[in-house]
């Protein structure tokens, strides 16, 4: 067990994954954690009850989706973004990225809307809809650059119902376990790459896959 203060733990994690967060993205990731275990009473909204868990497997684990985005001002749709995962990390880390949301539940989408303004994020909206039912130029302005999500599509799957809002030569990515290479057997014409990476603070390994558009 780690026995560092919740922002020291943070800190360690980040600066494992080769960033280095200021001081007031560390103080934003502490809301974010107070907010989430308050709302989380009421709403449900994760089923990790430690500051330790929520750290590494919610906060670290989303940003091990920056190794497979590249820099600059890009548009990212995180599609079923639950509490904020992979998102709103990201977005605290790389505030220059413009962000959507996609969340078709109400009181997780309450929950996103209310961090949001909490910790007064700009460039970064929230979508109460499912995937299917949200269209470029109805929901999203334009194409996006990057579709991700941590929710539990299978690979086939989040390419049949993502891809739509995604521009040609774009990605979706992706975070899955063990079963990867059953699942990466179905992609034959498809191009794509698997990032193995270590979450920090932990011995789990995490296979991030990036699929080409």
């Amino acid at each position: 067990m780690h026995d560092k203060k919740p922002d020291e733990l943070l800190k360690r994690g980040i600066i494992e994954l080769g960033l280095t967060p200021s001081k007031e993205q560390i103080n934003a990731f502490m809301t974010y954690l107070s907010e989430l275990k308050k709302w989380n009473k009421a709403y449900n909204l994760t089923g990790l009850q430690k500051d330790e868990d929520i750290i590494i497997k919610h906060f670290l684990d989303s940003l091990l989706y920056l190794k497979a985005i590249p820099n600059g001002e890009i548009r990212i749709a995180d599609i079923g973004s639950g509490a904020g995962f992979p998102g709103i990390p990201i977005k605290i880390i790389r505030p220059e990225i413009e962000m959507f949301l996609i969340e078709p539940s109400r009181k997780k989408s309450a929950f996103l809307n209310h961090i949001i303004r909490q910790l007064k994020l700009e460039k970064i909206e929230v979508i109460e809809k499912r995937i299917e039912e949200t269209k470029v130029s109805k929901e999203i302005s334009s194409f996006v650059d990057i579709g991700m999500t941590r929710a539990l599509f299978s690979i086939k799957d989040f390419l049949k119902k993502a891809s739509h809002i995604v521009k040609k030569g774009g990605v979706l990515i992706l975070n899955k376990g063990p079963k990867i290479k059953e699942e990466t057997k179905m992609l034959k014409i498809i191009e794509y790459k698997i990032l193995t990476l270590q979450l920090p603070l932990s011995d789990i390994q995490r296979n991030i896959i990036v699929v080409k558009i």
